[in-house]
Protein backbone atom coordinates (compact mmCIF):
# COMPACT_ATOMS: atom_id res chain seq x y z
CA UNK A 1 0.00 0.00 0.00
CA UNK A 2 3.17 2.76 0.42
CA UNK A 3 2.73 3.46 -3.38
CA UNK A 4 -1.08 4.14 -3.42
CA UNK A 5 -0.29 6.30 -0.57
CA UNK A 6 2.32 7.88 -1.92
CA UNK A 7 0.71 8.63 -5.14
CA UNK A 8 -1.85 10.83 -2.20
CA UNK A 9 1.38 13.03 -1.54
CA UNK A 10 3.09 15.53 -3.69
CA UNK A 11 5.56 12.86 -4.44
CA UNK A 12 2.99 11.73 -6.69
CA UNK A 13 3.23 14.30 -8.93
CA UNK A 14 7.43 14.25 -9.21
CA UNK A 15 8.45 12.06 -11.91
CA UNK A 16 12.01 11.41 -13.17
CA UNK A 17 13.66 10.35 -17.18
CA UNK A 18 16.72 8.83 -17.69
CA UNK A 19 18.13 9.59 -20.81
CA UNK A 20 17.44 12.92 -22.90
CA UNK A 21 17.26 11.60 -26.26
CA UNK A 22 14.52 10.92 -28.38
CA UNK A 23 12.37 9.03 -26.56
CA UNK A 24 13.49 10.66 -22.62
CA UNK A 25 13.18 14.16 -23.97
CA UNK A 26 9.89 12.68 -25.42
CA UNK A 27 8.50 11.12 -21.88
CA UNK A 28 9.84 14.33 -20.17
CA UNK A 29 7.73 16.08 -22.64
CA UNK A 30 4.75 14.08 -22.21
CA UNK A 31 4.82 14.06 -18.46
CA UNK A 32 5.43 18.12 -17.83
CA UNK A 33 2.90 19.08 -20.33
CA UNK A 34 0.43 17.25 -18.06
CA UNK A 35 1.51 19.44 -15.02
CA UNK A 36 4.05 16.55 -13.08
CA UNK A 37 7.43 17.95 -12.32
CA UNK A 38 9.97 15.81 -14.50
CA UNK A 39 13.48 15.68 -13.23
CA UNK A 40 15.25 15.20 -16.89
CA UNK A 41 18.74 12.72 -16.17
CA UNK A 42 21.60 12.83 -17.93
CA UNK A 43 25.21 12.46 -17.71
CA UNK A 44 25.60 15.10 -20.61
CA UNK A 45 25.37 18.53 -20.34
CA UNK A 46 25.04 19.11 -24.11
CA UNK A 47 22.14 16.44 -24.54
CA UNK A 48 19.88 17.85 -22.21
CA UNK A 49 20.69 20.84 -23.55
CA UNK A 50 19.45 19.51 -26.72
CA UNK A 51 17.04 17.53 -25.17
CA UNK A 52 15.36 20.80 -23.71
CA UNK A 53 15.84 22.62 -27.67
CA UNK A 54 13.91 19.39 -28.81
CA UNK A 55 11.25 19.88 -26.57
CA UNK A 56 10.89 23.62 -26.81
CA UNK A 57 10.96 23.42 -30.77
CA UNK A 58 7.78 20.71 -30.37
CA UNK A 59 6.09 23.02 -27.73
CA UNK A 60 6.02 25.68 -30.56
CA UNK A 61 5.11 23.87 -33.37
CA UNK A 62 1.83 22.67 -30.47
CA UNK A 63 1.45 26.58 -30.05
CA UNK A 64 1.46 27.32 -33.95
CA UNK A 65 -0.76 24.51 -34.58
CA UNK A 66 -3.27 26.44 -31.84
CA UNK A 67 -3.60 22.86 -30.04
CA UNK A 68 -2.14 24.67 -26.50
CA UNK A 69 -1.50 28.56 -25.67
CA UNK A 70 2.12 30.03 -25.21
CA UNK A 71 1.35 29.88 -21.39
CA UNK A 72 0.88 26.31 -21.41
CA UNK A 73 4.30 26.28 -23.51
CA UNK A 74 5.99 27.78 -20.94
CA UNK A 75 4.16 26.31 -17.69
CA UNK A 76 5.39 22.46 -19.90
CA UNK A 77 9.09 24.20 -19.71
CA UNK A 78 8.67 24.80 -16.18
CA UNK A 79 7.57 21.67 -14.71
CA UNK A 80 11.05 20.13 -16.66
CA UNK A 81 14.39 20.66 -14.54
CA UNK A 82 17.42 18.72 -15.61
CA UNK A 83 20.33 16.64 -13.65
CA UNK A 84 23.52 15.29 -14.51
CA UNK A 85 23.58 12.98 -11.28
CA UNK A 86 21.41 9.90 -10.54
CA UNK A 87 21.59 10.13 -7.08
CA UNK A 88 20.56 13.86 -7.33
CA UNK A 89 17.83 13.36 -10.34
CA UNK A 90 15.70 10.78 -8.40
CA UNK A 91 15.43 11.56 -4.93
CA UNK A 92 11.78 11.92 -3.87
CA UNK A 93 9.91 10.59 -7.32
CA UNK A 94 7.54 8.31 -7.45
CA UNK A 95 8.41 6.79 -10.58
CA UNK A 96 11.77 6.65 -12.79
CA UNK A 97 11.36 6.02 -16.10
CA UNK A 98 14.87 4.54 -18.05
CA UNK A 99 15.15 5.54 -21.65
CA UNK A 100 18.68 4.84 -22.38
CA UNK A 101 20.19 3.41 -25.38
CA UNK A 102 18.30 -0.62 -26.49
CA UNK A 103 21.81 -2.22 -24.56
CA UNK A 104 21.02 -4.58 -21.96
CA UNK A 105 23.79 -4.60 -19.93
CA UNK A 106 23.63 -0.57 -20.13
CA UNK A 107 20.42 -0.88 -18.41
CA UNK A 108 21.58 -3.42 -15.94
CA UNK A 109 24.38 -1.12 -14.45
CA UNK A 110 21.51 2.11 -14.66
CA UNK A 111 18.90 -0.25 -12.51
CA UNK A 112 21.98 -1.30 -10.59
CA UNK A 113 22.55 2.46 -9.46
CA UNK A 114 18.61 3.51 -9.54
CA UNK A 115 17.97 0.76 -7.11
CA UNK A 116 20.47 2.22 -4.20
CA UNK A 117 19.59 5.59 -5.15
CA UNK A 118 15.97 5.75 -5.08
CA UNK A 119 13.43 5.74 -2.06
CA UNK A 120 12.51 2.27 -1.42
CA UNK A 121 8.61 3.21 -2.88
CA UNK A 122 9.93 4.87 -5.91
CA UNK A 123 8.79 2.31 -8.96
CA UNK A 124 11.20 1.85 -11.73
CA UNK A 125 10.59 1.66 -15.49
CA UNK A 126 11.90 0.88 -18.48
CA UNK A 127 11.04 2.22 -21.52
CA UNK A 128 12.89 -1.22 -23.02
CA UNK A 129 11.53 -1.94 -26.79
CA UNK A 130 12.15 -5.48 -26.07
CA UNK A 131 14.58 -6.55 -23.21
CA UNK A 132 13.17 -8.56 -20.69
CA UNK A 133 11.61 -6.56 -17.81
CA UNK A 134 12.45 -10.24 -15.39
CA UNK A 135 16.00 -9.59 -16.80
CA UNK A 136 16.07 -5.77 -15.87
CA UNK A 137 14.14 -6.30 -12.50
CA UNK A 138 16.48 -9.42 -11.27
CA UNK A 139 19.45 -6.41 -10.96
CA UNK A 140 17.33 -4.60 -8.40
CA UNK A 141 16.30 -5.62 -4.65
CA UNK A 142 12.92 -4.35 -5.47
CA UNK A 143 11.61 -6.85 -8.85
CA UNK A 144 7.96 -6.21 -7.94
CA UNK A 145 8.32 -2.19 -8.24
CA UNK A 146 9.81 -2.93 -11.57
CA UNK A 147 7.76 -2.58 -14.59
CA UNK A 148 8.03 -1.83 -18.66
CA UNK A 149 6.81 1.29 -19.80
CA UNK A 150 7.34 1.07 -23.78
CA UNK A 151 6.14 4.43 -25.14
CA UNK A 152 6.27 5.08 -28.57
CA UNK A 153 8.07 7.60 -30.73
CA UNK A 154 7.08 10.62 -31.35
CA UNK A 155 6.39 10.23 -27.74
CA UNK A 156 3.78 13.39 -27.39
CA UNK A 157 1.68 12.60 -30.35
CA UNK A 158 1.68 8.33 -29.97
CA UNK A 159 -1.13 6.95 -27.82
CA UNK A 160 -0.22 3.54 -27.07
CA UNK A 161 2.15 2.73 -24.11
CA UNK A 162 3.03 -0.90 -24.04
CA UNK A 163 2.95 -1.63 -19.93
CA UNK A 164 5.07 -4.95 -19.96
CA UNK A 165 4.78 -6.91 -16.19
CA UNK A 166 7.86 -8.64 -15.37
CA UNK A 167 7.64 -12.29 -13.35
CA UNK A 168 7.60 -10.25 -9.58
CA UNK A 169 5.88 -7.21 -10.90
CA UNK A 170 2.47 -6.61 -8.47
CA UNK A 171 -0.38 -6.08 -9.11
CA UNK A 172 -0.77 -2.53 -7.39
CA UNK A 173 2.35 -1.46 -9.36
CA UNK A 174 0.49 -2.63 -12.70
CA UNK A 175 -2.32 -0.45 -11.68
CA UNK A 176 -0.36 2.78 -10.82
CA UNK A 177 1.76 2.63 -14.02
CA UNK A 178 -2.03 1.68 -15.88
CA UNK A 179 -3.76 4.82 -14.42
CA UNK A 180 -0.38 7.32 -14.74
CA UNK A 181 -0.37 6.23 -18.51
CA UNK A 182 -4.34 7.33 -18.63
CA UNK A 183 -3.92 10.32 -16.62
CA UNK A 184 -1.01 11.67 -19.32
CA UNK A 185 -3.47 10.53 -22.17
CA UNK A 186 -2.06 7.92 -23.08
CA UNK A 187 -4.01 4.60 -24.18
CA UNK A 188 -2.02 1.66 -21.51
CA UNK A 189 -2.19 -1.69 -23.08
CA UNK A 190 -1.40 -4.44 -20.70
CA UNK A 191 1.46 -7.12 -22.19
CA UNK A 192 3.41 -10.32 -20.77
CA UNK A 193 6.94 -10.22 -20.60
CA UNK A 194 8.34 -12.03 -23.84
CA UNK A 195 11.24 -11.15 -26.72
CA UNK A 196 9.77 -8.01 -28.11
CA UNK A 197 7.18 -7.85 -26.45
CA UNK A 198 3.79 -7.05 -28.89
CA UNK A 199 4.79 -4.13 -30.85
CA UNK A 200 8.44 -5.44 -31.99
CA UNK A 201 8.01 -8.64 -32.01
CA UNK A 202 5.60 -8.11 -34.95
CA UNK A 203 7.04 -5.15 -36.36
CA UNK A 204 10.33 -5.98 -36.65
CA UNK A 205 10.44 -9.43 -38.57
CA UNK A 206 7.85 -7.16 -41.15
CA UNK A 207 10.92 -4.47 -41.48
CA UNK A 208 13.84 -7.45 -41.79
CA UNK A 209 11.92 -8.66 -44.55
CA UNK A 210 11.10 -5.51 -46.27
CA UNK A 211 14.76 -5.29 -46.21
CA UNK A 212 15.46 -8.78 -47.79
CA UNK A 213 12.72 -7.67 -50.09
CA UNK A 214 15.23 -5.32 -51.47
CA UNK A 215 18.35 -7.12 -51.43
CA UNK A 216 16.32 -9.98 -53.77
CA UNK A 217 15.32 -7.10 -55.95
CA UNK A 218 11.73 -7.78 -55.64
CA UNK A 219 11.11 -4.21 -55.88
CA UNK A 220 12.74 -1.01 -54.92
CA UNK A 221 11.84 0.73 -51.23
CA UNK A 222 9.61 3.77 -52.71
CA UNK A 223 7.73 0.40 -54.08
CA UNK A 224 7.29 -1.54 -51.18
CA UNK A 225 6.79 1.09 -49.08
CA UNK A 226 3.78 2.32 -51.16
CA UNK A 227 2.53 -1.65 -51.37
CA UNK A 228 2.32 -1.77 -47.74
CA UNK A 229 0.60 2.18 -46.97
CA UNK A 230 -1.64 1.51 -50.08
CA UNK A 231 -2.68 -2.08 -50.06
CA UNK A 232 -2.53 -2.53 -45.81
CA UNK A 233 -3.33 0.92 -44.61
CA UNK A 234 -0.13 1.12 -42.87
CA UNK A 235 0.65 4.85 -42.31
CA UNK A 236 4.05 4.48 -42.97
CA UNK A 237 6.07 1.88 -45.11
CA UNK A 238 8.27 -0.15 -43.24
CA UNK A 239 11.07 1.06 -44.62
CA UNK A 240 10.20 4.67 -44.15
CA UNK A 241 9.77 3.61 -40.49
CA UNK A 242 12.52 1.68 -40.26
CA UNK A 243 14.41 4.82 -41.16
CA UNK A 244 12.68 6.82 -38.42
CA UNK A 245 13.27 4.01 -35.96
CA UNK A 246 16.98 3.92 -36.72
CA UNK A 247 18.29 1.17 -38.19
CA UNK A 248 20.77 0.53 -35.15
CA UNK A 249 18.01 0.37 -32.91
CA UNK A 250 16.37 -2.25 -35.55
CA UNK A 251 19.36 -4.82 -35.30
CA UNK A 252 19.44 -4.36 -31.46
CA UNK A 253 15.46 -5.18 -31.14
CA UNK A 254 15.96 -8.46 -33.77
CA UNK A 255 19.17 -9.20 -32.33
CA UNK A 256 17.86 -9.62 -28.86
CA UNK A 257 14.26 -11.08 -29.76
CA UNK A 258 15.92 -13.70 -31.93
CA UNK A 259 18.70 -14.18 -29.09
CA UNK A 260 16.24 -14.25 -26.44
CA UNK A 261 13.70 -16.76 -28.38
CA UNK A 262 16.44 -19.34 -28.79
CA UNK A 263 17.07 -19.35 -25.33
CA UNK A 264 13.46 -19.77 -24.25
CA UNK A 265 13.01 -22.82 -26.74
CA UNK A 266 16.19 -23.83 -24.50
CA UNK A 267 14.45 -24.35 -21.11
CA UNK A 268 12.34 -27.00 -20.71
Amino acid sequence: THCISSAASDVYKRQAVIGAGTMGNGIAHTFAQFNYKVRLIDVSKAALEKGLATITKNLDRMVAKEKISEADKEKTLSNISTFTSINDGVKNTSLVVEAATENAVLKAKIFKELDNACDEETILATNTSSISITQIAAVTSRPEKVIGMHFMNPVPIMKLVEIIRGYNTSDEVMRFTVDLSKKINKTPVEVNDYPGFVANRILMPMINESIETVYNDVAGVAEIDTVMKLGMAHPMGPLQLADFIGLDVCLSCLLYTSDAADDMQCVD
